[in-house]
């Protein structure tokens, strides 16, 4: 008995749609990406890794956003993830904060 997969397979050879020698995709085979936990992933599809990513978020706002992204999903409740995100911003704060000490030591406008 072939399978759909194969079937596919053997569609896509047809049309010179694929090579034999490669791999259909995780979603041609109607696999998940298991490396994906579901309370990264939107009801419209978007992982929190790729909002992320897509705008080029720091380390620190980056971890927040994913924190408040999964809060109402992957607990019973969101406390945890939200005080989670809210030490990822504070840390940013901090750093943001450092960052501004060293440009006023260095600053060449700065009287002495």
């Amino acid at each position: 008995m072939i399978t759909n997969t194969e079937k596919l397979i053997r569609k896509k050879m047809k049309e010179n749609k694929l090579n034999p020698k490669m791999k259909l995709t995780k979603k041609e085979l109607g696999l998940k990406d298991n490396r994906i936990p579901h309370y990264y992933i939107g009801n419209n599809g978007y992982e929190a890794r790729k909002v992320v990513s897509g705008f080029d978020l720091s380390y620190n706002i980056g971890t927040a956003t994913t924190y408040l992204l999964r809060s109402e999903r992957k607990h019973a409740s969101p406390v945890n993830c939200i005080k989670k995100a809210i030490a990822h911003l504070e840390f940013e704060l901090e750093k943001i904060g450092e960052l501004n000490k060293k440009n006023e030591l260095f600053s060449p406008h700065k009287k002495i």
